[in-house]
């Protein structure tokens, strides 16, 4: 999970989506000091202690460069400690397939920005992204808001949670002011909520803030769904677990997007993307590879392309370095041996489930 993580923040960071690198690179971190609590006398807890630090010092720097340019800024907006603020720079053709999911995208969200005297009877604002973990999810969000080049706040809800106590009404509506001033001023504002069950989940034993936050998120979302108002504020939610969701949130979310593992086309795509930068060898098969993964989750799939690419610099590395300064292409055979220890993290039991839901709540 903290190589995960790890590999998301990195990239985020090259796309220069500064508050979802920061995330990121906060949930390694997080990761990281647990194993070194678990294990203190392990060998790589001084790495691990160090790679810390190293994503410690990241954030900052990136934190700062976030300051520095809100300073510069002519018609600063209202200042918001809790939700940071990027311009993604995620394109359509950089997410493989999911052709069905773009479709509903344009027709709520794209379509509706660029001519919205069409729509006479109002459209969609709230979107619910949900399948199994690392399908592309959180990706297709940040696309949305480069497609229609909106404002998007990105809120981690469980981290957003605990921030909120006490004044986490309060933060709510202010953050739905904010993002209502920013659509009247002429941008698009996309709110994309990660882990939504985590703010909106079904709850046996809420405490009265909570139940505060939930019936102030609920009027929020009431406000901007009113078909009189022509806002182009939209909230996005993503969920790895549907079945969470309370059932006033479900209906609130006009469009239900099942986000599935990757179909043979999207893992040929995928293995396009991955091999752009990898030295491959001639004998290896993608359309074997493909037939070999099915099942696999997106994630997955880019894990088996590290796990190759770490046998081949380990074969370097514990070799001669003096007499080979290059690593050897990955191989065949490496992807084969990666894949035999590597199962689908996504079981056939919970692929049953997100069907079972879909069927129920489908909403395109």
């Amino acid at each position: 999970m903290a190589v995960k993580y790890a590999h998301e923040a990195i990239q985020y960071d090259k796309q220069g989506a500064r508050s979802l690198a920061m995330s990121r690179y906060d949930r390694t971190i997080e990761i990281l000091l647990k194993l070194c609590a678990l294990y203190p006398d392990s060998p790589q807890t001084k790495l691990y202690a160090a790679q810390v630090e190293n994503y410690k010092r990241r954030v900052r720097e990136l934190k700062d460069g976030h300051m520095y340019e809100d300073e510069q800024t002519t018609k600063p907006s209202k200042p918001d400690r809790l939700v940071l603020t990027e311009k993604p720079n995620i394109k359509w053709d950089e997410i493989a397939d999911l052709r069905d999911a773009k479709k509903a995208i344009e027709e709520a969200v794209v379509f509706p920005v660029r001519r919205p005297d069409l729509f006479p009877l109002g459209w969609p604002r709230g979107v619910l992204f949900f399948g199994p973990p690392g399908c592309g999810k959180t990706l297709l969000a940040a696309a949305i808001a480069t497609e229609i080049d909106a404002v998007f706040y990105n809120i981690d809800a469980p981290s957003i949670m605990s921030k909120w106590l006490g004044e986490s009404e309060k933060n709510v509506s202010e953050l739905f002011a904010t993002a209502r001033q920013s659509s009247e001023d002429g941008k698009p504002v996309i709110i994309f909520i990660d882990e939504i069950d985590s703010l909106v989940g079904i709850r046996m034993d809420e405490v009265g803030g909570e139940v505060r936050t939930r019936n102030q998120f609920l009027k929020e979302m009431d406000n901007i769904l009113d078909k009189k108002r022509q806002t182009h504020v939209y909230v996005i939610g993503a969920t790895n677990k549907p079945w969470a969701l309370d059932e006033p949130f479900i209906r609130r979310f006009q469009r239900r997007i099942y986000v599935p593992l990757p179909n043979s086309e999207a893992r040929r795509e995928l293995f396009k993307i991955f091999t752009q930068n990898l030295h491959i060898a001639h004998d290896v098969d993608i359309e074997l590879l493909v037939q070999r993964t099915e099942g696999y989750s997106g994630s997955d799939l880019r894990d088996i392309f590290q796990g190759a690419q770490t046998q081949v610099v380990r074969e370097l590395l514990e070799g001669n370095e003096s007499t080979q300064k290059h690593a050897r292409a990955i191989t065949m055979d490496d992807f084969k041996e990666v894949i035999k220890k590597r199962k689908p993290s996504v079981s056939p039991q919970m692929l049953s489930l997100y069907d079972k839901w879909f069927e129920t709540y489908k909403a395109l």
